[in-house]
């Protein structure tokens, strides 16, 4: 698979919307442990929003910035404001309807660059970071002109971050006044958006 076109993109959002709804719970009780216990559904909300912004785009540039846009018009809090950055720092990388390996690339270094300028968290504060800030650089390191391969390289880079969140100390957030008590549990942000990338592999 040589070319990432706009419908398989708007699958992989899809695919990530159902994988997410099915893990609510699962994310909010781990949010509960050291946040407000709330992440499952505010995941769910900004997803939904992406999906719906999503339908109608024909070509890359515009329907990312759309979906960046309505993410943050329809839902308040963190989450969705650092994925309508990502949506909006990948549509400053993208144009077209379909995207070699290196401009999906491209793209997603764009979209982490934008998140960048959102958090000043970075990989080991133990937040979303620890699996977006992975699954970005093992894209730019695969080898490969594959798209599936590319998106297989980015999977497992996120959920290997992500589980290397339990043994890490909060720095950011809510979690962060709970010191040391904060070790011993995965990071709900870096949970779920490893479950984005792995959603997105899966389904190509």
């Amino acid at each position: 698979m040589e070319n990432l076109t706009i419908q398989d993109f708007k699958k992989m959002l899809s695919a990530a919307l159902e994988q997410v709804k099915q893990r609510e719970d699962e994310f909010s009780k781990l949010d509960a442990v050291i946040g407000d216990g709330d992440h499952g559904t505010a995941i769910v909300q900004a997803l939904t929003s992406v999906v719906e912004a999503a339908e109608k785009g024909s070509e890359f540039k515009t329907m990312l910035n759309d979906i960046g846009f309505n993410v943050m018009l329809q839902t308040s809090g963190s989450t969705s404001t650092l994925i309508g950055a990502l949506f909006l720092g990948m549509s400053d990388a993208a144009q077209g309807d379909s995207l070699t390996v290196s401009q999906v690339k491209e793209m997603f270094k764009g979209g982490l660059a934008n998140v960048q300028k959102q958090t000043k968290a970075q990989v080991g504060d133990k937040t979303m970071m620890d699996a977006l800030v992975p699954a970005v650089q093992a894209m730019e390191a695969c080898d490969t002109e594959d798209v599936r391969q590319l998106f297989g390289c980015a999977a497992q880079a996120a959920l290997k971050g992500a589980a290397d969140t339990v043994n890490m100390k909060a720095n950011f957030g809510r979690a962060r006044n709970y010191g040391e008590r904060s070790i011993g549990y995965t990071d709900s942000g870096a949970s779920s958006w490893a479950c984005m990338f792995e959603s997105f592999a899966n389904v190509l």
